[in-house]
């Protein structure tokens, strides 16, 4: 117990109890990223699970968006200078997921651990991969993501 206290996961009220703490206000990903993030095939493996994540949350998004949440979206590529991470957690938000998107959360905290060069996509590249959204088309969905990637398609 005192073990995960010290790495804020939970706290102690003397005369109350023991309660788990909001696991988003510690530095627990950093910690455990020193550890877990040390030989490469981990490393990899954030960043496909990640991927996968994305698509998921990109493929149920399609099926469950409602047409002015997509165009409200649209909007918001045009409007504002934002991160990918912002994008995609907009895209989580509208998979209406809740699982989907703790697990998609705590990947991008691991990803992020890991200070990769990422090429900046275009606001055009955003724009393709929502209007794929509206197809509800797998294949298309999945052919934009990667072309926002920048992975191959083979």
């Amino acid at each position: 117990m005192r073990a995960l206290e010290l790495l804020g996961l939970i706290e102690t009220r003397r005369g109350e109890g023991t309660f788990i703490r909001d696991f988003r206000g510690n530095q627990l990903v950093q910690l455990l990223s020193t550890f877990i993030l040390q030989d490469e095939k981990a490393k990899d493996d954030v960043v496909e699970t990640k991927n996968m994540i994305e698509v998921d949350c990109l493929y149920l998004a399609a099926e469950k968006f409602k047409e002015d949440e997509i165009k409200r979206l649209k909007v918001w590529i045009d409007d504002h200078n934002f991160e990918d991470e912002e994008f995609f957690r907009k895209i989580a938000e509208l998979a209406d997921n809740h699982l989907f998107y703790r697990i998609w959360y705590i990947l991008n905290d691991y990803y992020d651990a890991l200070q990769l060069k990422v090429l900046p996509a275009e606001k055009a590249d955003y724009h393709k991969l929502v209007d794929s959204l509206e197809s509800k088309r797998g294949d298309l969905i999945l052919e934009r993501y990667r072309m926002l990637r920048k992975m191959s398609t083979e």
